[in-house]
């Protein structure tokens, strides 16, 4: 009986000492085989738990939640994130490879100097649309023209979805009116929400979920959406051996940009280990392996040279330098501000 007990005492101490990197993250966004290959690198383990909105994640986090050592946020997470001390400076001279990072990406308004945070991967929120219809159509798709002008949506009535989300769908007019994405003037709310009762009329669905499914299957020719689910829509097409593929561009007056960046946790358990996968995944090979696997952008400079080559030449995972200028992170939203957007968009919602 004492050897037992004294060889479970000792296989108790074996797991307790085992290497393990906790990871909270988005479903579906490291690809497989690259933890794999930082589990062989650093000889651990890498246990991951899912979020599947930031609220969610925030909401964990700030109720006292344990025991992870990395999270990646969204970029308006980050000044809740340092506000409330969750998380800890970065150790640059333990991440040689930070040199990476596109410097486009670098020092936003979430975290000057990024004393916090890395650029993990980005997408955009765009149009993607049926090719072979729209080319029948003779219709332009390189401006929110596509959703918002009654005299093209008249070519695509009841065939166009928007995203069920009062900022993008905002966003996106603004911009189409030529106006900041991030704006808070109440006459050019005023502006957007009577662009969006315009177009309404023609849209088939306000559509947050299902529009990859639809885009595919035919139903809808046109969606306003995050360009990583168009590039899924468009695989599933081609899967599927549909006469038509999904395409999706930039829009001319610019477009909103959603990066996800890398922290450690404040109580990382094993902040060591934290920087070192931080390093790791900000190597090129590895930082490509996402943009191949989901077709997310890519802020590292030294991923181009590893990413397929049909995703090297789509502008929303690698937009050049002109297009870069025309993308624009969302502020997060408080108070009044944040009620005078609801009060609108329920108007929208409403409306005939």
């Amino acid at each position: 009986m004492k050897k037992l007990l004294l060889a479970l005492c000792l296989a108790t101490g074996v797991a307790q000492a085992e290497d393990v990197l906790h990871v909270y993250n988005w479903n579906n966004y490291i690809a497989p085989e690259t933890v794999k290959r930082f589990e062989a690198d650093c000889k651990c383990r890498v246990v991951q738990d899912y979020y599947g909105a930031m609220e969610e994640m925030l909401a964990k986090l700030s109720a006292g939640a344990k025991g992870y050592d990395v999270v990646i946020p969204t970029g308006f997470a980050i000044p809740p994130l340092t506000k409330q001390n969750l998380v800890q400076p970065l150790d640059k001279a333990k991440l040689p490879n930070f040199k990476n990072v596109n410097a486009s990406f670098l020092n936003s308004q979430f975290d000057a100097g990024n004393k916090f945070s890395v650029p993990y991967a980005f997408t955009t929120t765009l149009i993607g649309y049926n090719d072979k219809k729209l080319k029948e159509l003779g219709v332009d798709a390189s401006s929110w023209a596509l959703i918002f002008d009654p005299k093209v949506l008249e070519k695509v009535k009841g065939k166009v979805t928007v995203l069920d989300d009062s900022r993008e769908v905002f966003a996106a007019a603004l911009m189409y009116n030529g106006y900041s994405a991030n704006s808070v003037n109440p006459d050019e709310w005023k502006k957007a929400a009577e662009t969006i009762k315009a177009a309404k009329p023609y849209w088939a669905a306000f559509n947050g979920q299902s529009y990859i499914k639809e885009l595919t299957l035919g139903n809808i020719w046109v969606a306003h959406g995050y360009s990583s689910d168009m590039f899924q829509a468009n695989i599933d097409a081609k899967a599927a051996k549909r006469p038509f593929g999904i395409a999706y561009n930039l829009q001319k007056e610019g477009n909103t940009l959603s990066v996800d960046n890398v922290m450690i946790l404040k109580n990382a358990p094993r902040a060591d280990l934290a920087h070192k996968f931080i390093n790791f995944m900000l190597d090129g090979k590895n930082a490509a392996d996402l943009t191949n696997m989901i077709g997310s952008g890519n802020p590292n400079a030294a991923a181009a040279k590893f990413v397929q080559p049909e995703i090297q030449k789509i502008s929303a995972v690698f937009p050049d330098a002109a297009a870069l200028k025309k993308l624009q992170q969302l502020n997060a939203l408080e108070g009044k501000q944040l009620r005078d957007l609801n009060k609108l968009w329920t108007q929208v919602k409403t409306s005939r």
